[in-house]
């Protein structure tokens, strides 16, 4: 048997991949993240397939789900929203199942950043104004950051941050960026990205704490701060740049 962790997406039901839905379509056993998959996508699972909800078991306990389905001989489906490549917690399962000897394969999904820039409609990497992107979170009850990866020595780059997780303490963002970025640095904030209730804030380090505490936001969305938010006298790309030699290369 194999253990399938796929990214479940951003929340709305359509945005798994092609690939993740076919193999939710193919397991007998799905263990998913109750408090954040969309419902929807369980409909897609075979009838009669054992569906567990992980929302409130231990690590052990779901290890023990997945050996139990491989002793079985049946294929698991390991529903995780967004993509398993970020702040996902697949790695320490992983991990375990390779002590276990059970194999896996990873199928990715579309990351909670990528559905708020769309909602957004804005490109994260702009000529000129932006080409790098820190994803990030913060640290409260959460594991600590390591050291050196806290906002005040990421935010030295000036780059583009995509915080998770911060949104409730967004007060001690706005702080930390204050003195890389400025108050007038374009901010936003997306809770429930891709979702009906989705809800977009907009403003700067200099307002976004209120506008968050005014929206009552307090979970379930990604803070993404940097002047690629507002550019819009940037030079053109060179990839469709009238200059660039579009000639074939020797084969």
């Amino acid at each position: 048997m194999t253990v399938y962790f796929i990214g479940a997406g951003p929340g709305a039901a359509d945005l798994i991949t092609v690939r993740g839905l076919r193999t939710l379509e193919s397991v007998p056993v799905c263990l998913y993240a109750g408090s954040l998959v969309p419902r929807e996508l369980l409909e897609a699972c075979p009838p009669g397939a054992r569906l567990v909800d992980t929302a409130n078991l231990t690590l052990d306990e779901i290890i023990a789900e997945l050996t139990a389905a491989h002793r079985e001989g049946h294929d698991v489906a390991r529903l995780h929203s967004g993509d398993p490549s970020l702040l996902s917690a697949v790695a320490e399962q992983m991990r375990r199942l390779d002590a276990e000897g059970v194999p896996y394969e990873v199928v990715p999904g579309v990351p909670a950043f990528a559905a708020a820039a769309a909602s957004l409609k804005r490109e994260l990497t702009v000529p000129g104004v932006g080409q790098t992107v820190i994803l990030t979170r913060t640290a409260a009850r959460a594991t600590a950051m390591p050291d050196g990866e806290d906002l005040a020595t990421l935010g030295a780059s000036g780059a583009t941050m995509v915080l998770h997780l911060a949104v409730q303490r967004v007060e001690q963002v706005v702080a930390e960026l204050l003195p890389n970025y400025g108050a007038d640095c374009p901010v936003a904030v997306v809770a429930r990205a891709s979702r009906p209730d989705e809800v977009i804030l907009r403003g700067t380090l200099a307002d976004i704490a209120d506008l968050v505490a005014e929206a009552g936001v307090k979970r379930t969305a990604v803070i993404v701060v940097g002047r690629v938010l507002a550019a819009s006298a940037f030079p053109g790309s060179h990839l469709y740049s009238a200059e660039r030699d579009r000639g074939c290369a020797a084969s």
